[in-house]
């Protein structure tokens, strides 16, 4: 299940990609179908080491071109052990929220992303995300839960005080609002939201129309995720920490 549309935001081969706050290695598995170089970054050692063996499969099965770099590895959003400028393309989907010093975690992503490169944001949109706070505390009062909520243009004026120019936004995962609600509402044990789960990971696995058609309609409305492009101007610097 993507976050990022690659129709809006296209990896062209040969590009040099980081995923950030990986995870299970979803956006960095399809940047290097597409023929990228590709690195993942998490925090959690298990899903280093799962993506790192998905690498290695998608590689063996040719899924990948011959001689491109698919790599994950361990490390901090707020000290990354990449040179300035090092990627033609940053991702960093569902992570901000996680993270209290997200302006230096942002500063971050403008340095290691080449003047002239592009970077997608995701994060909870406003909206369906406060309502799962006012639903249960337990949602994002947890050890690496969510520590904020983004408003779209604090998000944009958090990219423009780090030196990216943020571009194209939209919504996606319409869908998926309601099972949170559930969640939050009744818990995830409960009848109506383990019928629901089907639903969804019967969507994920099939793709059927009926539903494709409305996630379209529904993600303006719905949508839990608000996905934000940005570019580094090409004649920009190394950013620095915003006061």
């Amino acid at each position: 299940m993507l976050t990022v549309d690659f129709t809006r935001f296209a990896i062209a081969p040969g590009e040099r990609v980081l995923d950030l706050g990986c995870g299970f290695g979803r956006h960095a598995f399809e940047a290097y179908r597409r023929g990228a170089h590709v690195v993942a970054v998490d925090r959690s050692q298990d899903e280093v080491e799962q993506v790192t063996a998905m690498f290695r499969a998608m590689a063996a099965e040719g899924e990948g071109p011959p001689g491109n770099v698919a790599r994950a590895v361990r490390a901090d959003l707020l000290s990354l052990p990449f040179p300035d400028a090092s990627f033609d393309v940053v991702m960093a989907s569902e992570v901000l929220e996680h993270v209290p010093a997200d302006e230096l975690a942002i500063a971050e992503i403008a340095r290691v992303v080449r003047p002239g490169g592009r970077v997608a944001v995701t994060v909870p949109r406003y909206w369906p995300e406060r309502v799962c706070w006012a639903l249960s505390r337990e949602y994002h009062d947890v050890a690496g839960g969510h520590v904020r909520i983004y408003r779209g243009d604090a998000l944009a004026d958090r990219l423009r005080r780090a030196g990216l120019e943020p571009g194209g936004s939209h919504h996606a995962h319409a869908l998926h609002s309601p099972y949170w609600w559930l969640n939050c509402a009744l818990g995830k044990e409960s009848l109506p939201s383990r019928a629901y789960h089907q639903v969804l990971v019967w969507d994920i696995m099939r793709k059927p129309l009926v539903t494709r058609l409305a996630e379209q309609l529904l993600n303006p409305m719905l949508g839990k995720s608000l996905v934000m492009y940005a570019e580094k101007p090409a004649d920009a610097g190394v950013a620095s920490v915003a006061a």
